[in-house]
């Protein structure tokens, strides 16, 4: 009897075995269908074995499915993934299956002729649509506005029978990248980074580095050009560029665009899930060589994966924290070694891990200390709060106005950094003190002007601002409490009332389109003044940008998270190496009630070694 061991996409502790009928034939990664309960359930075959008999009676696979057969490395590393998580495997495989349970594209409908027949009326405008289509397939719209007519025509010979409608199945074409099409001019240390991992996917097996280089520095395109050797060596290879954020996919997509002569696939949750679709079959076919996604595309079915890029790999972005638990950088390094790949972790501000695995050889450690062309390190400079405090109920020194002016005159962009949303964290009554706060929790409410409402950033409980205390019932005593970005942008626009300015952050920008719209206006010049949370610093390119002043750099300092300091260095480094042209230095102010804090003292004097 011969058992099969299969693994349902359900939160389940294990595969369960089913009898394989006489006929049917099952490996390792073949998708079927099994009875659990009273439905048919889609599974993955984890296993399949002979054995001599069994002590309890198994059911049987109803059928094998047409779907792809899962690569058996991706199957070792879903299991893999279950056990180091200590997740429900069957949850591993319902994220791998995920892309397949999306709905296919709609077939696309086209007309053609049928046979040799001719219509009963021959006008000039039927003839001219018979020549223009021959023996071909096109769409009916655009045949009309090839020949210049309306629709009416196309309808009339359909009707006649002269042509016929036919349905297409939407299959994404991914044209193969070319190696040669636009090569990256690098320095040398770019060109040395490039040629090493380069090498390591050429020679095949897990090789693990960091590449660690500081802002503007080229690290893209030295990935890049290690990508194009991989695939003159193999032009097979596949390629998976992980990034943190949905909005940071479009400048790289863009960016591989111009290297390679094509776009690359894209995989996160902003692509519609008929698309995503596509892309699955696409990968697990082998016809899409280089996918660009959040960490959810780990657990694409890659058939010959190659090289694995985590850019920004610092970033805490990658560890999902609801739902199945895991931290995507370290599934990625575990799915190369898997695949006997090569994994690059990029970042001008690495991960304590990942320096310290560096540190003991673990990785190889390419370094890039300079920034790509005449670029220089912005100069950062520490502005202390208690020799030039702001004004009462303004946020922005007089040094730091004084810069933000001098920039706007100049023609320049400007970034005020506040990790902070909405216009208030605080809000209380001035006449009894009450704080207001989300129901049941002691989670202070945020005051959010441009909507009117009180948010809990935690529990996402919402309501509109009261006229009267709560507790008290005093009326309009209520009062703001603190800065969030949209009361800094409010200081802004009475400051320089003519420059255009604008707010970076989830509440302004809540999806992928509306991010890359924003970010573009910034690099067209389209805004003086760009008021941000950290949305706007992780991997953009601002290139008039000369300025940037963090509004509270003791802010990631406080409370009681044992990594403050390296989140907040990572996130200041971010920050402020977003200042300067190709043509002249820009300048950080960091506003900071403790200036002799050694992480920012090691931000001032450019020493990431702190």
């Amino acid at each position: 009897m011969k058992v099969a061991s299969v693994l349902i996409p359900l939160p389940v502790p294990e595969a369960f075995d089913y009898e394989v009928p006489e006929g049917i034939d099952v490996v390792r990664g073949d998708q079927v269908a099994v009875p659990l309960g009273p439905r048919l359930m889609r599974g993955i075959v984890v296993e399949a074995r002979e054995t001599t008999g069994s002590n309890r009676r198994l059911k049987a696979i109803d059928h094998r499915l047409d779907d792809p057969r899962l690569p058996e490395r991706t199957v070792d590393f879903v299991e893999w993934a279950g056990r180091w998580t200590l997740s429900a495997p069957g949850e591993m495989a319902a994220t791998a299956l995920k892309g397949l349970r999306a709905p296919r594209p709609r077939p696309e409908r086209r007309v053609r002729r049928v046979g040799e027949r001719m219509p009963a009326r021959p006008t000039a405008a039927r003839t001219a649509v018979l020549e223009a289509l021959g023996q071909r397939a096109v769409p009916g719209a655009d045949l009309a506005r090839a020949v210049g007519v309306s629709s009416s025509v196309i309808k009339g010979l359909v009707d006649e029978g002269v042509l016929e409608v036919v349905e297409i199945e939407a299959v994404a074409a991914f044209d193969a990248p070319d190696p040669d099409h636009a090569p990256s001019d690098l320095n040398a240390d770019q060109a040395a980074a490039a040629r090493a991992i380069g090498d390591a996917v050429t020679r095949g097996g897990f090789a693990p580095f960091l590449l660690d280089g500081i802002t503007g520095s080229g690290k893209t395109e030295a990935y890049l050009e290690a990508a194009a050797q991989a695939l003159k060596a193999d032009p097979t290879a596949q390629i998976l560029i992980l990034l943190p954020e949905i909005a940071l996919t479009q400048a790289l997509i863009e960016r591989i665009t111009a290297r390679f002569g094509t776009a690359p696939a894209e995989w996160h949750s902003g692509v519609a899930p008929p698309r995503r679709r596509q892309v699955w079959e696409a990968v697990v076919a082998g016809r899409c060589n280089i996918v660009v996604g959040a960490r959810s595309a780990l657990f694409l079915p890659f058939v010959n994966l190659r090289l694995l890029v985590v850019d920004e790999e610092h970033d805490g972005s990658f560890k999902q924290d609801e739902g199945l638990i895991y931290h995507g950088r370290d599934l990625a390094v575990a799915r190369a070694r898997i695949e006997g790949a090569t994994v690059v972790l990029a970042s001008a501000t690495p991960s304590l891990e990942t320096l310290w695995n560096a540190r003991q050889r673990r990785y190889g450690w390419l370094r890039l200390e300079r920034r790509h062309g005449a670029a220089v390190l912005p100069d950062i400079a520490l502005l202390d709060l208690r020799a030039s405090p702001p004004d009462p109920q303004t946020w922005l020194s007089a040094p730091l106005r004084e810069a933000l002016g001098e920039t706007f005159a100049r023609g320049e962009q400007s970034l005020l950094f506040l990790n902070r949303r909405g216009y208030a964290p605080v809000v209380l009554c001035r006449v009894c003190g009450h704080r207001m706060t989300a129901p049941d929790t002691d989670s202070w409410l945020v005051e959010h002007r441009y909507t009117g409402r009180l948010i809990c950033h935690l529990t996402g409980f919402s309501m509109m601002r009261p006229k009267t205390c709560p507790s008290c019932g005093a009326e309009d005593s209520l009062v703001s409490v603190g800065p969030g970005v949209e009361r800094v942008e409010e200081e802004v626009r009475q400051l320089f009332p003519q420059a255009r300015t604008a707010v970076f952050s989830s509440d302004t920008t809540p999806d992928a389109r509306s991010a890359r719209a924003l970010i573009q206006a910034m690099q067209d010049g389209q805004i003086d003044i760009l008021v941000a949370t950290q949305a706007a610093a992780k991997g953009h390119n601002f290139p008039n940008l000369t300025l940037v002043g963090v509004v509270d750099a003791d802010l990631g300092l406080r409370g009681g998270d044992l990594r403050a300091a390296e989140r907040t260095f990572q996130l200041l480094s971010q920050a402020t190496g977003r200042a300067g042209r190709a043509d002249k230095p820009g300048r950080a102010l960091l506003q900071t009630w403790t200036p002799e804090h050694p992480v920012l003292m090691a931000l001032a004097a450019a020493d990431p070694t702190h």
